[in-house]
C-alpha cells in the first residue's frame, strides 16, 4: 500500500470516528461537517481506485 492510500484510509477512519462521536453528543452541526468531509474523502478514494470497505457509521 502506498503512502497516499494509507493516508487516505487513515483520514477516512478518523473522520468516521469523529462523525460517530458527533452523533453520540447530539451535535447536529458537527455531524453535517463530518459527513461532508467523509463524503469528500470517499469520493476522492473512488476517483483514485482506493477500496474503502463498508462504513461503520
Amino acid at each position: 500500500m502506498d503512502a497516499f492510500t494509507a493516508g487516505l484510509l487513515q483520514r477516512i477512519k478518523a473522520t468516521e470516528s469523529d462523525l460517530s462521536r458527533a452523533r453520540d453528543e447530539g451535535d447536529d452541526f458537527l455531524v453535517e461537517v463530518e459527513q461532508g468531509e467523509l463524503d469528500d474523502l470517499r469520493r476522492l478514494a473512488a476517483e483514485h481506485g482506493v477500496e474503502v470497505g463498508a462504513s461503520r457509521v
